[in-house]
Parts: C-alpha cells; sequence; structure tokens
C-alpha cells in the first residue's frame, strides 16, 4: 500500500493508487456491494477511512482464498449464515495449511534425497499415496495450476518457436 498525506477523504483515483489497484475494480466492489461510498456535490465518489479499512479487509481476503462473494457475507453483519461461511472458510484454510506443510516437507525431502528419479523414491511417493491411492478429493488440484494447451495466437507463437522436428 503507497503511504499518502494524511486526509479525510480520497478520491477514487487516489484510493486506487493508494493500493495500486486499478480504478475499474473499486467500481466493479461497488456494483456489489463490497463498497459504498459517499458522494460529494458533484456526484464524485469520495472515500473515508472507512472505505480504506474496506479495501484492505476485501485484499487481505482475496489473498486467503476468500471469493467477492463470501467477503460480501464478511463485510455484511446481518448476511443470513455469516457463521457457516466463515466456518467453511476456516475449514478451507485449515486443508490448505495441511497441503501447504505437505508440499514443504516435499520439498525438503526432494532437497535432501539421493535418488536421481525423485519419483522412484519410496519416501518421497509416501508423500502422494492418498492421491496414488484415489483417497483424497480432486478438489486438492486447482484447474488454474494445470498447464494447458496454448490456443489461438498463442498456439502459433509457440509453434514458431518450436524447431522442425
Amino acid at each position: 500500500m503507497k503511504a499518502r498525506a494524511s486526509s479525510d477523504h480520497w478520491t477514487i483515483g487516489e484510493l486506487a493508487s493508494r493500493f495500486d489497484l486499478p480504478t475499474n475494480v473499486l467500481r466493479h466492489w461497488e456494483s456489489l456491494g463490497l463498497m459504498a461510498p459517499e458522494r460529494d456535490a458533484s456526484g464524485y465518489r469520495r472515500y473515508g477511512r472507512q472505505d480504506l479499512v474496506r479495501v484492505a479487509v476485501i485484499l487481505r481476503n482475496q489473498a486467503a482464498g476468500m471469493s467477492l462473494e463470501q467477503i460480501g457475507v464478511l463485510l455484511d453483519a446481518e448476511a443470513r449464515g455469516r457463521h457457516d461461511v466463515l466456518e467453511a472458510h476456516l475449514r478451507d484454510l485449515d486443508e490448505r495449511a495441511r497441503s501447504i506443510e505437505r508440499s514443504r516437507a516435499m520439498t525438503e525431502h526432494a532437497l535432501r534425497c539421493r535418488a536421481h528419479d525423485i519419483a522412484a523414491c519410496p519416501r518421497f511417493a509416501a508423500f502422494v499415496d492418498d492421491l496414488v491411492e484415489g483417497h483424497a478429493p480432486a478438489a486438492l488440484v486447482d484447474p488454474a495450476m494445470i498447464a494447458r494447451p496454448p490456443t489461438g495466437r498463442a498456439r502459433n507463437r509457440a509453434a514458431r518457436r518450436q524447431p522442425d522436428r
């Protein structure tokens, strides 16, 4: 977050700049009901300290894996099912923490392992036994992390970079 001289209110550009966001993100959040800035006499948005806190809450919770819908529930004290949404997010955070810890242990083992082919190491393979045996939920795989073949222009650029075989 960029520092700025103290002020009671900020324009949309100033607030966006403070958090390194494009202004359309703040407008989008407003359209979803996550933000409700005051308007000055000319109709321009004016953001106060509460809005700064809301932006920080949104960004911090997005980084923690919350959807904008979940964040909306978090920020709405009157939202139905608020506790259910927050408890589900805590369960998700706990599972992600366990997953990160497993990944850390795998990486530490890979650094120390003398096996030429790490996947052939029985101790390393033990870290993924649950997946190999089909006992872990498929949701552990983030679809965004799976490489997809390029399409359209990206495929054409990739093809031009590949030498003929």
